[in-house]
């Protein structure tokens, strides 16, 4: 399954008790359908509020499905506007949204100027960082291999390790004033972009120095890193496979 979704009326991806998550919500929709128990296993999980241009997610059925297109029908109609369901194709038995997915990215997006139109989706950074600088920090992460420094505290991840292999600053050409970070990994850790960026931002105020990005790295500790940023700004935005779905 193939699909996309705005994080802001979710809790998060992952189904959890007493919250209306994007797993559980797709999940209930399966289950209404198709008239059986449906769990859904994702690609990534996601923090409340965080947005998704692309998700993946695998379920197993015990007969075929004859008519996906009037199963993706159905299924955007129960799961509302905030939820889309684009693609359900089928997959070899082993197939796994998660474990077999080789690198995702991230976006996350600022605009300098307030706008009724990007305020909602985007975070305002005001004028004067400076991005040069942002990216010189940043092409340090391509060198890294511990992020605990960056990770959630008392999470559930078994390792910390992860493999950046793209981190930079664009600006947007149809948004004046617009920029996006675009970050690509082969594994993130819960609230990774979202630290990552708040340090940028720290080095683009001139509050920490390329020496001191490179210090926090190497402290590896939480505390030593900038502020969470918010979350709706944050984007899932792209899964890719060494396997064509």
């Amino acid at each position: 399954m193939q699909l996309s979704y705005l994080g802001a009326p979710f809790h998060g991806w992952q189904r959890q008790p007493n919250a209306v998550s994007v797993q559980s919500t797709i999940e209930d929709a399966l289950t209404t359908v198709l008239r059986r128990p449906i769990a859904i296993t994702g690609a990534g999980r996601t923090d409340t509020g965080v947005n998704a241009r692309m998700m993946t997610a695998h379920f197993d059925v015990d007969s075929p499905l004859t008519d996906t297109k009037a199963l993706i029908r159905a299924l955007n109609q129960l799961c509302g506007p905030a939820i889309a369901i684009e693609r359900i194709i089928q997959v070899h038995d082993e197939a796994h949204a998660r474990f077999d997915a080789t690198a995702r990215t991230y976006h996350y997006y600022a605009i300098e100027d307030k706008s009724p139109f990007f305020n909602t989706l985007s975070w305002r950074c005001g004028h004067g960082l400076d991005f040069d600088a942002m990216n010189e920090a940043a092409s340090r992460l391509l060198a890294v291999s511990d992020f605990t420094s960056f990770a959630k505290l008392h999470s559930d991840a078994r390792t910390n390790i992860c493999h950046v292999t793209e981190a930079r600053w664009i600006p947007l050409d149809n948004i004046p004033g617009g920029w996006v970070f675009v970050i690509t990994a082969d594994r993130f850790l819960r609230n990774m972009v979202r630290a990552v960026v708040g340090t940028l931002v720290e080095v683009g105020r001139g509050k920490l120095s390329l020496e001191g990005f490179e210090r926090v790295i190497e402290a590896r500790d939480r505390c030593s890193a900038g502020t969470s940023m918010p979350p709706q700004a944050l984007y899932l935005w792209d899964i890719r496979y060494p396997y064509d779905l």
